[in-house]
């Protein structure tokens, strides 16, 4: 499974931003994906989660009620829709798929990365 984001970029502090990972050579069952970030000195952490069969979603309490996760099945596609952004989201952020079911917060739970696309809030 290879897995590609985009939508990166500038904002400033209440703006929005859009993210979107596309999921390609699926030969595996993907039951659940997730969007991680990761700021300069810290570690990777869990944002969001979609449960891609029930289309269930899960945030981590930091981005509760700004930002929003969404699966389209049919374009294999994963969105995070990011509003009210704070300059502390600013961060690497990175699209994960992991085969087995649920939805856990760590990264060593899931099976697939991509490369991660910046996301900077100026204040």
């Amino acid at each position: 499974v290879q897995l590609v984001e985009s939508g990166g970029g500038l904002v400033q502090a209440g703006g929005s931003l859009r993210l979107s990972c596309a999921a390609s050579g699926r030969n595996q069952i993907i039951n659940t994906m997730g969007w991680f970030r990761q700021a300069p000195g810290k570690e990777r952490e869990f944002v969001a989660g979609v449960k891609w069969f029930s289309s269930s979603t899960y945030y981590a309490d930091s981005v509760k009620g700004r930002f929003t996760i969404a699966r389209d099945s049919a374009k294999n596609l994963v969105y995070l829709q990011m509003n009210s952004l704070k300059p502390e989201d600013t961060a690497v952020y990175y699209c994960a798929a992991r085969e087995g079911v649920g939805v856990p917060t760590g990264t060593r739970e899931y099976d697939y990365w991509g490369q991660g696309t910046q996301v900077t809030v100026s204040s």
